[in-house]
């Protein structure tokens, strides 16, 4: 007999809530849980609505402390980015270790075959590569297989994404309503939930070593063009907030941690073709011994371009056919062919 046994994921917001609906409606038996991430939103409506919804639609619920998982797994990563001139993407941590990491782990130890989010993606059994494939949602841009490349393969045909089908979150907020979940017009959470007010900078400067301290502003040629306040203020491909004048508008480029340096140079010098890849997961193989074609996203907003891949050593080299704007280290690229995710891995550098 099928085990229809599943712990969703429940952040009280509307995605997960009406996940927790449509996964009842197909006749699962449905555990919600909540993780306790990070101290801010321990008052917060997270867990009071997570537990409403569970109430409302009569099913279990549990509230899991993880916050020494999470600062370990993911704000002590974010800290080590930004201290090392690197730009995480702390959901990708998040989605590898907590959500399908330790949540996995609490879903065999109450019986449950599947875990489910309110992600928009897919999952499904692939007659072609005889494996479990991660899938591109419908949600167009609201796709979110990009920030899911990181989890462990052999999970995939435990997950259950209810919303893949789905082309937009109108779709969603109209079953809620529908369904009279008091969730229905719960804005969403745009910024990093453990910095809910976005301010990325003084979350730094509270939490870690990372200090201002000035230094210069170069080009490519080492002139000083002006100061810096601090090497993690500043991301590749940023324009604004240079304070710095100069006939053409003028990009951060990299940084020299050593020199404590800030490059910056005009638009054309923040393309490149070339990139290397490290941190590597392969979800659709099981290596890479051949030179293949695919399509790569640098970023969680960028747009698909076609590139091909080869293996480096420990690492995957891309070569995109056109010059990709703003490569940035620490970001993931991942790989798709057609709708599936080949794999992915972090930015190291470009060239």
């Amino acid at each position: 007999m099928e085990n229809k046994k599943v712990l969703l994921g429940m952040s009280g917001g509307v995605d997960s809530s009406v996940s927790a609906l449509l996964l009842k409606n197909n006749g699962y038996e449905v555990i919600g849980a909540t993780l306790k991430l990070f101290s801010k939103n321990e008052n917060s409506d997270t867990y009071k609505d997570a537990k409403s919804i569970c109430d409302f639609l009569n099913i279990e619920h549990h509230v899991y402390d993880y916050k020494e998982e999470f600062k370990k797994r993911v704000i002590d990563n974010f800290i080590d980015c930004y201290s090392n001139c690197k730009t995480p993407n702390p959901c990708i941590e998040c989605n590898r270790y907590m959500k399908f990491g330790v949540m996995y782990e609490k879903a065999k130890e109450l019986g449950c075959f599947y875990i489910a989010t309110g992600h928009y993606a897919k999952t499904e059994y692939s007659e072609k590569y005889r494996r479990w494939v991660l899938k591109k949602s419908n949600a167009g841009k609201k796709d979110q297989s990009y920030v899911l490349w990181n989890i462990q393969k052999e999970l995939l045909e435990h997950i259950i994404f209810p919303l893949g089908n789905f082309e937009n979150k109108e779709e969603i907020r109209a079953i809620a309503k529908d369904s009279n979940l008091k969730v229905a017009n719960k804005p969403d959470s745009e910024d990093i939930c453990f910095i809910p007010d976005g301010n990325y900078k003084d979350f730094l400067e509270k939490n870690s070593k990372l200090k201002p301290k000035k230094g210069n502003i170069v080009n490519l040629e080492g002139k000083v063009l002006g100061e810096h306040s601090g090497l993690y203020n500043y991301t590749i491909g940023q324009r604004k907030g240079l304070g710095i004048s100069n006939p053409v508008p003028l990009f951060v480029l990299g940084f020299d941690k050593e020199k404590n340096e800030v490059i910056v140079g005009e638009e054309d010098k923040l393309y490149k073709k070339e990139i290397l890849v490290t941190d590597i997961n392969l979800l659709l193989i099981d290596e890479l011994n051949d030179e293949l074609e695919v399509e790569v996203k640098t970023r969680y907003s960028s747009r698909l371009a076609k590139a091909r891949i080869s293996q480096e050593g420990k690492n995957i080299k891309v070569k995109f056919d056109e010059p990709q704007r703003a490569i940035t280290p620490g970001q993931s690229a991942v790989f798709y062919i057609d709708d599936i995710v080949l794999g992915g891995g972090k930015i190291i550098s470009s060239f």
